[in-house]
């Protein structure tokens, strides 16, 4: 399916007058039936192409922060299962960093997923996902396939039913696992308990899934240097200063995501390691602490009391990371804006996006999402760096400004007050790379937002992410356009008309590197006799082009000055040779004569042409050669005479054309001579266009693709 929104009605977003929690308990019904251990269902936003969690189940909301709003077009299990409508498996870890490396990123470890959508056959309601430990078989069962399709088929009908009824569903109360109540020990039995963990000689302590303290015995407060009071309902790494670091959180979240044993060390100051191994299971860890044995120097240093600021939250990493992963897949400025779109806007909360780009003293638009106004945005284009408006303020300072109303805005920047954008709120962050001002976005919310200390610091974080994609992907643009300039410089313009042939002829750079490369081609119209040659440089950057450059305009002179085909290739090879560039070439030379049908052809290393007769028979010509240009100063380069009827066609093309890595060359020309065959007596322009398109090696071409024909039309 398309992405975008699906069509439908808008799903229910409130519990009104269900009076139960559906989504729980269908949610915990359906990671029962499969085993699995977390889940969480989404809602499709009424009016926006987003997903948004309702109800996660299992694992804390924090674990999932980039991905709690979801664009139906980002990259991530949910939003696929949306646009696919189908199941989206995940087996594992290796899966997640080849299919979704953007989780991956935040989320390294082992455990396996399925996301699913809520749809009935006439609209799309929301997705879930659910997760199992790292012990899962990499394949899904058909009965857990089974099962997990018919909850989400039910789910999505009662969905249906509540929309039709205009009851709504808000998100609900998230579910964390409550432990097993009491046993058959009674109270006695968990007073013995109790004292027999006191008189271990090592400490242990519970955490629930938030990894707060819910119990912790004498051994474990003496070994942390806190009392039991102090640890209880707070978490290790909040509560105990020398914990406070994101690896030892990292630890407590691979061993809640895999459910495998997991342990570390850390020094306790001044010079004790300790050794933490987390149980975990479904209902939280099970921490034991003891005295490392050996340890030896871990290389990490311990900053002096007070000087150390605390790490950010993990909330923070996880948005950060997801994010950053997302922006590294940005090549051009549109693809930038794309992504901030389609990933940062959902994720923060946002209806309207603005990129500014810093040229010559003044702010340009450089993409928009949510501004309907032109007036609103024609307040930003051109902007000099030294108006009074906060696009160029944050710029200039470097200091991102947050507006929680229109009041705050207008207070401060009176004249606002001209335009309405429709929005209520606004987040402007400048962009600086490199220590250089690059633009700014602006984030705008439709109601007002505070902006508390934490979503500042994400915030103020993303910018930062974001302006070195923009600069990376401006420097690609200038690149861009430097290629396609100099690439459409030294191909011909046009085709001069040759006697007694038409010609028609298509360039395609590769898909990859900077899109320019060393393939050319060229009609020399001289007399009595025309020229056409094709060839590839080595390589797909300046220097093959500057030198496929320099090729053409030799094989032009030597024509001009009417050397034979085979002196041609032989004054061409010399000159590269000379030239001591350490490149080769392949080419293709032929001198056509009109008067008699015939072409006299040369070849250096370079790919067969193809005949296609006037009866439609295709065959590939067997031409004497010689070796590629540029390695043999003493090579030689045999000729071939091949008769020409009126209406054959030849067919001279570079190797990005029929070779790619793993595919049978003979393969490949059977192919290309089925097409040409079958593609009948139609003009050269849409021959080529036959050729070229439908070939499944150029779809995802890794080489530049040149093709030349020629139809020989007789003497008039």
């Amino acid at each position: 399916m398309a992405e975008g929104r699906p069509s439908g009605p808008a799903p229910p977003t409130d519990t009104g007058a269900v009076g139960r929690p559906l989504l729980s308990l269908a949610l915990a019904a359906m990671m029962d039936e499969v085993h699995a251990h977390s889940g969480a269902v989404y809602l499709l936003a009424p009016d926006q192409p987003v997903l948004e969690m309702a109800v996660m189940a299992g694992m804390p909301r924090a674990f999932v922060a980039p991905w709690e709003r979801v664009g139906l077009s980002a990259p991530v299990p949910v939003a696929q299962a949306v646009r696919e409508r189908g199941l989206v498996w995940v087996g594992g870890e290796e899966e997640m960093a080849r299919c979704f490396p953007r989780i991956a990123v935040v989320l390294p470890y082992p455990f396996a997923l399925a996301a699913l959508p809520l749809a009935t056959p006439s609209a799309v309601y929301g997705a879930v996902f659910v997760t199992w430990p790292a012990e899962h078989p990499p394949v899904l069962g058909d009965w857990e396939r089974e099962h997990l399709t018919g909850a989400c088929d039910r789910l999505a009908l009662r969905l249906e039913r509540a929309a039709a009824e205009r009851r709504t569903l808000r998100p609900e109360p998230d579910l964390l696992a409550v432990p097993p109540a009491g046993g058959s020990a009674g109270v006695l039995g968990s007073v013995e308990a109790a004292r027999m963990v006191h008189r271990l000689p090592y400490g242990l302590a519970s955490l629930d899934l938030h990894g707060r303290v819910s119990y912790a015995n004498a051994a474990a407060a003496e070994l942390l240097g806190l009392p039991v009071s102090e640890l209880l309902g707070t978490r290790l790494w909040a509560s105990v200063p020398w914990l406070n670091d994101p690896m030892y959180e990292d630890r407590y979240r691979g061993a809640l995501l895999s459910q495998h044993v997991t342990s570390f060390v850390a020094l306790r100051p001044p010079g004790d390691w300790l050794s933490f191994r987390m149980y975990p299971d479904t209902t939280g860890l099970s921490v034991r602490i003891s005295r490392a044995r050996a340890v030896a120097e871990l290389g990490r240093a311990t900053p002096p009391p007070g000087e150390a600021s605390p790490p950010p939250s993990l909330v923070t990493i996880s948005q950060v990371l997801g994010l950053a992963g997302a922006l590294t897949e940005a090549v051009g400025v549109q693809d930038v804006v794309q992504l901030v779109a389609d990933e940062i806007v959902p994720a923060v909360g946002s209806q309207g996006l603005m990129i500014l780009g810093s040229q010559s003293g003044r702010l340009h638009v450089l993409g928009q999402r949510g501004y309907r106004d032109a007036r609103a945005i024609e307040q930003f284009h051109g902007t000099p760096l030294s108006a009074p408006a906060p696009s160029t303020r944050v710029l200039t300072t470097g200091a991102p400004a947050f507006f929680d109303s229109r009041q705050q805005l207008e207070r401060l920047y009176p004249v606002r007050q001209a335009i309405r954008d429709g929005f209520a709120a606004w987040a402007y962050l400048p962009l600086i790379a490199s220590g250089r001002p690059v633009g700014t976005c602006v984030l705008a919310y439709a109601d007002p937002h505070p902006f508390p200390a934490e979503e500042r610091a994400v915030l103020t974080s993303l910018g930062g992410l974001i302006a070195q994609a923009l600069e990376r992907a401006r420097l690609y643009d200038a690149k861009h356009r430097l290629a396609h300039g100099l690439q459409q410089a030294l191909l011909p313009h046009s085709l001069p008309r040759l006697p007694g042939f038409d010609a028609a002829a298509r360039y395609l750079p590769a898909t990859q590197g900077m899109e320019i490369g060393g393939d050319f081609y060229d009609l020399v119209p001289a007399r009595p006799t025309a020229a056409a040659v094709i060839g590839d440089v080595q390589g797909h950057n300046v220097t093959a082009a500057g030198l496929m450059g320099q090729l053409r305009t030799a094989v032009r002179a030597y024509t001009t000055v009417g050397q034979e085909p085979q002196d041609v290739m032989r004054s061409t090879n010399g000159l590269l040779m000379d030239l001591g560039v350490e490149l080769f070439a392949s080419c293709l030379y032929l001198r056509l004569d009109a008067a008699d049908g015939s072409a006299v052809m040369s070849r250096a290393g370079h790919p067969p042409p193809l005949l296609r007769r006037p009866d439609g028979r295709v065959r590939v010509l067997d031409l004497a050669g010689g070796p590629l240009l540029g390695i043999d100063p003493a090579a030689t380069y045999p000729t071939t005479r091949v008769d020409l009827a009126p209406g054959s066609v030849l067919v001279l093309y570079t190797d990005g054309l029929v070779e790619t890595p793993g595919a049978d060359i003979e393969d490949a020309l059977a192919e290309l001579g089925q097409r040409l065959g079958a593609a009948g007596d139609v003009p050269l322009s849409q021959l080529a266009h036959v050729l070229v398109e439908q070939s499944a090696v150029v779809r995802e071409r890794i080489d530049d693709v040149a093709v030349l024909l020629l139809r020989a039309r007789g003497n008039r």
